[in-house]
């Protein structure tokens, strides 16, 4: 019996820690902002949507202008060079 009470008492101490962790949510340092959150417009989402996506295109880019670089001026400098 004595063994079946241990394991009572494990139980309950692991079901009131976990009660307690939930209890804490929302009033730590992103509980206030979580409580602000809301769901976006359709017009803030089609925004936010475009600006990303000009933002990825951009990068995108400014990668291939430096690939081009590489690729073509490169050589034409150590050829330059005499290497």
């Amino acid at each position: 019996m004595a063994d079946n009470e241990r394991f009572l008492d494990r139980a309950w101490r692991v079901q009131h820690r976990i009660e307690e962790r939930n209890s804490r949510i929302g009033k730590g340092k992103y509980g206030r902002v979580l409580k602000m959150a809301r769901k976006p417009t359709e017009e803030e989402y089609s925004r936010t949507v475009k600006i990303t996506g000009l933002g990825i295109i951009l990068i995108g880019l400014v990668g291939f202008i430096i690939y081009m670089i590489r690729e073509m001026v490169a050589p034409w400098i150590l050829h330059f060079f005499g290497h």
